[in-house]
């Protein structure tokens, strides 16, 4: 009994019956796809030798045909065979002993399009226009589906205002001059076979400069399915343009978009699409070293160029600065340096030098700051939240200097030295007889006897007398004006002593310091503009940090993130 005749009978018992017949002659080949399903069997296949396949590329003389899949629900014996048995009964009652031989050396269909895969693939290019479009000459534009997985991201660059990431990077269209029928879904081909299709013009318009990864081989990949449809994906590292708005830096937001496109086509011809609605994605653990992502958000768009209506993708990484860094390399060591310029205020107005260089170096140290920090930023023309915190610790470092100079401007008396005019000079020589040494010890005593009758009442020559009341308080210190115009201080009451009344505020000691300082003959009190200094410079700049931080934490919540299309794409 013959496979046809089996089918007849059979017809409606069988399920299915999927047949596969490879043709192929010297110069084309094809593939038909016959399926017998619930009752309807389009060829007889005991006729199938002389039937007309025109509709398949070229016409045949040798063929190859496996049926599998046939029901064995069923008892007749030729059912219960295996599909190798059948293929072997079919081909013997249908075609002669020489076609036979042919057959059943190719009943492997996997064996036959492995061997002749570049047969098929060498047909459907035959003549293929790889300068036209899927959907040229059909009223319709050929659409391109697109998706991004980011597999890192970064650096994100401010000086030269850009961002750069490595994706992968697929594009999906379908093109039916390559579709074709047979056992094998999809192909897989090499990057050569690139060169042969059409594909889009896809390019970036903020891309500053980009490219494949090509270790060990080029990093791309090509697949064609049965009906036409078309993956191309590519490994690329994408350097694009990021404008950003500094003014808040390093507390600020930036959204760094990436913008892709056809070159050459308009939106008349063909039209870009995210593919679904997780186009863009990221491997997990993705992080970036300075930003947080918070939003990455993309859609389509038309953009209008001079040639014309162009349909764009736009996908915007929505991103926030770690301040962390620059807390730790800056914010902070600023504070304690100006922190560290304030304790001139509690140094003797008197030392000069100690206040003046502990000034001098707040300042240096705070340029060196300044001038680091500054490194890896672009030259604006405004200032950001950074130079504003700097130049306000610039501020208060000079101030302190500057507070210094109006202390030793009013401290009345020095270091002890005598200002002595031409006229009263004169007299003085005029009176010792000639001696200058002896004309100046004699300023010294005069100076000093007159301030001591207006505060304190005490000898000039203090070394032959005593204080009358000097055994009342035994505490007093006795002093002694020396020859060099200068103060020697004999104190009674032990250091400890002292100390401790220093750390307690005792207002007997703080007194007697006093009276110290008046015997001495030269002002040794805290400058009035100190002890204020002490006071205002702390409140002050905390009150500026305060306001500083709580504007620009504000400034960052009324941020919005960009979601609407860029109008100004150069081409």
């Amino acid at each position: 009994m013959t496979l046809s005749n089996i089918m007849t009978q059979n017809l409606y018992r069988a399920s299915y019956i999927v047949l596969y017949i490879w043709i192929q002659n010297a110069d084309t080949k094809g593939a038909i796809y016959l399926t017998a399903k619930n009752g309807t069997f389009p060829i007889l296949l005991k006729s199938f030798k002389s039937h007309d396949i025109s509709t398949t590329r070229g016409t045949s003389n040798l063929l190859s045909v496996t049926a599998k899949n046939l029901s064995r629900d069923h008892t007749d014996d030729y059912w219960n065979e295996s599909s190798d048995a059948l293929f072997s009964n079919f081909v013997n009652d249908t075609y002669s002993e020489s076609e036979s031989n042919v057959w059943k050396s190719k009943r492997s269909i996997n064996d036959a399009v492995s061997k002749n895969i570049t047969l098929v693939l060498e047909n459907l290019l035959k003549n293929y226009e790889n300068s036209q479009l899927p959907t040229h000459g059909k009223g319709y534009p050929t659409v391109v589906q697109t998706n991004i997985l980011i597999r890192s991201m970064g650096p994100v660059s401010e000086l030269d205002m850009d961002y750069s990431m490595d994706c992968y990077f697929r594009q999906y269209w379908r093109d039916t001059r390559l579709s074709f029928l047979g056992p094998i879904r999809s192909l897989s081909l090499s990057i050569k076979m690139l060169e042969r299709i059409w594909r889009p013009d896809t390019y970036f318009y903020n891309g500053k400069h980009s490219y494949v990864h090509t270790i060990t081989v080029p990093n791309k990949l090509l697949r064609i399915s049965q009906h036409g449809d078309i993956l191309y994906s590519m490994r690329l590292t994408i350097k694009a343009k990021c404008p950003m708005e500094l003014r808040n830096f390093p507390m600020d937001r930036q959204s760094c978009p990436l913008i892709l496109g056809s070159y050459a086509y308009s939106n008349q011809q063909l039209v870009y699409q995210w593919q679904n609605s997780q186009s863009v994605n990221f491997v997990p653990g993705m992080t970036l070293s300075q930003f947080d992502l918070i939003s990455f958000p993309y859609r389509n768009f038309t953009f209008t160029r001079r040639e014309g209506d162009f349909s764009v993708l736009q996908v915007s990484f929505n991103l926030q600065r770690h301040t962390g860094y620059f807390l730790i390399q800056v914010y902070v060591p600023c504070i304690l340096i100006v922190v560290l310029s304030w304790v001139s205020f509690w140094i003797h107005r008197e030392a000069t030098s100690d206040r003046v260089g502990l000034g001098i170096t707040t300042v240096l140290t705070l340029s060196t700051i300044s001038l680091d920090s500054r490194t890896d930023l672009p030259k604006v023309r405004y200032a950001t939240a950074l130079d504003w915190f700097l130049l306000m610790s610039f501020f208060y470092c000079i101030a302190t200097l500057l507070e210094f100079a109006g202390v030793h401007y009013f401290t009345k008396v020095g270091s002890g030295e005598i200002v002595i005019d031409d006229s009263e000079w004169e007299d003085l020589i005029e009176e010792v007889g000639g001696d200058a040494f002896a004309a100046r010890q004699l300023a010294v005593r005069r100076r000093s006897s007159a301030r001591s009758e207006h505060n304190f009442s005490f000898s000039t020559a203090p070394e032959d007398q005593e204080h009358s009341d000097a055994q009342s308080q035994p505490e007093q210190v006795s002093v002694r004006l020396t020859m060099e115009r200068t103060t020697q201080t004999e104190v009674r009451v032990p250091r400890w002593r002292q100390l401790l009344y220093c750390l307690a505020g005792d207002d007997q000691y703080r007194r007697q310091r006093q009276r110290e300082a008046g015997n001495r003959g030269h002002i040794n009190s805290v400058s009035h503009i100190d002890k204020a200094a002490r006071i205002l410079f702390p409140a002050s700049f905390a009150l500026l940090n305060l306001f500083y931080w709580m504007v620009y934490a504000f400034s960052n919540d009324a941020f919005a993130w960009s979601d609407n299309p860029i109008n100004t794409l150069s081409h």
